[in-house]
């Protein structure tokens, strides 16, 4: 099956649950998305953006300059699961300083055009990554190393969705190929593999983070390199 048309927000939900072998619920009710967030790996917000429903206005707060670095992301792949444990734990204790967030803006070239691309690059903004970010995070986590020009235009569909980029999407959102296959269209590599323990706890600590200021992640980051030393 090949992504030729991005279809209704409906079908596009129907088919993630039925990646996960759920019945489909249109419209979604919350408990409906909690549980396909659940169940595919992806978030309450992602799959809102599948559905095509209003993301909360606090979702899309961030320090820019922030988001999960590639020293963060590369010290948290390298640790063993006890202490990746007590990293995302750390982040998720972590709370910006008031007025240090602010809401995101577009920018011009961030206006993407309907498809399967540009929502997944949704998604990574959801986790306050620009196609930089994105770029060095998917290459990590992925070992699909792509110039964050190339990020940029399977957003904007001037670069087709392939395998190998699905693979590069599936790590760095934390779902399985086979989650975001089901929902493409995109035909999954031969040698696609499952996730590994620690691509998925990098992959929730990129979400953790997501709303922490360039200083806090500076000392998450340095806590994750005490961690490795210990």
């Amino acid at each position: 099956m090949e992504p030729s048309t991005y279809p209704e927000p409906d079908v596009r939900l129907a088919r993630l649950a039925d990646a996960v072998g759920l019945p489909p619920v249109w419209p979604p009710t919350r408990e409906f998305l909690d549980g396909l967030a659940e169940r595919t790996g992806l978030r309450t917000p992602d799959l809102l953006l599948v559905a095509d429903l209003p993301v909360p206005g606090d979702t899309w707060l961030f320090d820019e300059t922030a988001g999960a670095s590639s020293s963060l992301v590369a010290r948290s792949l390298a640790l063993p699961a006890s202490a990746r444990s007590l990293l995302r734990a750390r982040a998720r204790s972590m709370t910006a300083p008031a007025h240090t967030l602010a809401t995101r803006e577009l920018r011009p070239y961030e206006r993407y055009p309907p498809g399967f691309g540009s929502l997944l690059l949704r998604m990574l903004a959801l986790r306050n990554l620009n196609w930089s970010g994105a770029a060095k995070a998917m290459c990590l986590m992925s070992g699909v190393c792509k110039a964050a020009s190339t990020i940029g235009a399977v957003g904007r569909g001037a670069k087709p969705l392939d395998a190998e980029m699905l693979d590069g999407f599936a790590a760095t959102l934390g779902a399985p190929v086979a989650v975001l296959a089901g929902l493409t269209g995109v035909r999954p590599a031969a040698e696609s593999r499952e996730l590994a323990p620690e691509v998925i706890d990098t992959a929730a600590l990129v979400w953790e983070v997501r709303h922490v200021t360039r200083d806090q992640e500076g000392r998450l980051t340095e806590y994750a390199e005490a961690l490795g030393e210990g």
